[in-house]
């Protein structure tokens, strides 16, 4: 069974799960895929966006119901949580947006924020605005990104692509990562 038949059976559930476990690497391959053509970008995007959404709300939730479970109180030890509950309290709105944005606070900063006042339904609406931006973003980048692999060596076989989209991707989070960190520090 080749890859591209195992994307195309199982593809947006894997993706939906990847988005939500892994985050940007994930959702730049899922946009290669969609660039191969394997699945639709809408659908791509959707199941990113869902996958992420999920995930968030999740993680708030246990910040929320379950301040004393051990995910908590382990997360609640790292020293993102704390600077993620003083940058929700500077700009609350604004932090809730785009914490997914900053490497290092995507699973950290939904618990941290679920320990706050901030609603549940408040909560609910900002992640899905973000998580539908944070989505259309990341997976137009791994779409474009196919567009690059393509004008550079052609059409690769799939498993070449597959390799040179997770190398590319791994590369654009890691360039993500160091340039957000680099900007986070500054500030």
């Amino acid at each position: 069974m080749s890859v591209e038949t195992l994307i195309a059976e199982y593809g947006l559930p894997a993706i939906f799960l990847a988005a939500g476990i892994e985050g940007e690497t994930a959702a730049v391959l899922a946009g290669l895929i969609a660039h191969r053509g394997t699945l639709p970008f809408p659908q791509v995007a959707v199941a990113v966006a869902l996958g992420s959404f999920v995930a968030d709300q999740i993680f708030f939730l246990c910040g929320r119901y379950f301040r004393d479970a051990g995910l908590v109180r382990h997360l609640s030890a790292k020293p993102f949580f704390a600077r993620a509950l003083a940058e929700f309290d500077k700009r609350p709105v604004l932090f809730t947006f785009g914490f997914r944005f900053v490497y290092g606070f995507r699973t950290v900063s939904p618990v941290a924020i679920g320990t706050t006042r901030l609603s549940v339904r408040r909560f609910l609406v900002i992640n899905a605005v973000a998580a539908a931006t944070w989505a259309l973003l990341f997976v137009s980048a791994g779409y474009w990104f196919g567009h690059g692999i393509e004008a550079l060596f052609g059409r690769l076989k799939s498993e070449h692509a597959l390799l040179a989209g997770l190398a590319g991707a791994g590369s654009v989070a890691l360039g993500f990562a160091v340039w957000m960190r680099h900007r986070w520090r500054k500030d």
